[in-house]
């Protein structure tokens, strides 16, 4: 089974950089015409970045006393971000990397997911910190447009449902039975006429929503400790614009603080709320857009996101390629019986 679904990931996987080969051979051409002394500081960022998500895992795995090396934590996070952009399902395909580990490792598969949701949330709330800085920098540039706002506006929407589904795990695991099976019959709904069964088992909604609030439950007792992943949650936007300044540098395009957090906002914030997996062709087309609004030049402009995008997309795919593979071929463990 474990080969059959690795056959078609990288199926999958084929399919998505064969659509995409145009795109690579534009960012091949950029990169040969870039200074690749500050491309390879962005990429070395880039792999720190990587690292980075592993320690925010790593916090959060022991505030729910999951125990789990940072290295293994590495793989899973490199591999699931390779899972969501290549069979895209709203985040639950990569979330599946998790929990697979956690099953075949005897762990607790209702604490991953605790930590899980408490990665998304707590990189919601660093890059709001951020957006709010760049929608400042866009409204004194005269550049702030109903597109910013909206999008901005779904994305506090989708940050306060994450943290509404952690605070019922918190308040009442019956609670968060019903409100899991409510939407369990929901998927099942809109399922049931293209498969012609169910998909989900609601029945284990009110077990699965047992496990979460024993997780949630864990975390009343170390409220110091949430202090550090949305630091470290911080600081991978830090990294990621540090990234952006680099490709700049690549480029010989003068840039200031402001344009670095302005641009960076609006393509970020286009890539949690756009439709396609890590934003494909929607970033693309939005960024060098709002780096023009922001006194770049246009042809700068999109040079700069190709080759912003081949390190910040098409790079930690590669990785997450390589990283499920190794995942996928490690045994199964026998469950941990302290757990």
């Amino acid at each position: 089974m474990r080969q059959f679904l690795f056959l078609l990931v990288l199926f999958l996987a084929i399919v998505f950089v064969f659509l995409s080969f145009s795109e690579l051979e534009n960012i091949a051409e950029t990169l040969e015409k870039s200074n690749w002394i500050f491309v390879s500081f962005a990429l070395l960022f880039e792999c720190i970045w990587l690292y980075n998500a592993a320690i925010i895992f790593s916090t959060l795995y022991r505030l729910v006393e999951v125990d789990e090396s940072r290295r293994r934590l590495l793989l899973m996070a490199t591999a699931a971000n390779f899972v969501n952009v290549i069979a895209p399902s709203a985040g639950i395909g990569g979330m599946a990397v998790f929990l697979d580990a956690a099953r075949r490792r005897g762990q607790s598969t209702g604490r991953v997911t605790v930590a899980g949701v408490l990665f998304a949330l707590y990189d919601y709330a660093a890059f709001l910190c951020v957006l709010a800085l760049g929608l400042i920098v866009l409204f004194r540039r005269n550049h702030l447009t109903a597109s910013e706002l909206t999008a901005s506006a779904i994305l506090l929407v989708v940050a306060f449902s994450v943290a509404l589904l952690l605070y019922l795990g918190y308040k009442s695991a019956d609670r968060l039975g019903k409100v899991l099976a409510w939407l369990s019959r929901l998927v099942n709904w809109i399922a049931r006429p293209f498969i012609r069964r169910d998909y989900l088992d609601v029945e284990n909604a009110h077990f699965f929503a047992r496990e979460v609030a024993e997780g949630v439950t864990l975390l009343r007792s170390k409220p110091r400790q949430l202090i550090w992943p949305f630091l470290f949650a911080l600081n991978s936007k830090a990294l990621l614009i540090c990234v952006l300044a680099f490709t700049f540098l690549a480029l010989g395009t003068p840039f200031s603080v402001g344009t670095l957090v302005g641009g960076f906002s609006i393509g970020y914030l286009f890539l949690i709320v756009s439709p396609t997996p890590a934003g494909v062709g929607v970033v693309e087309s939005i960024l060098p857009v709002a780096l023009t609004s922001l006194r770049v030049p246009w042809a700068a402009a999109v040079l700069i996101t190709l080759v912003y995008r081949g390190i910040t997309f098409w790079f930690p795919l590669a990785v997450g390629g390589i990283a499920f593979r190794l995942l996928q071929r490690e045994p199964q463990l026998l469950p941990d019986k302290t757990e």
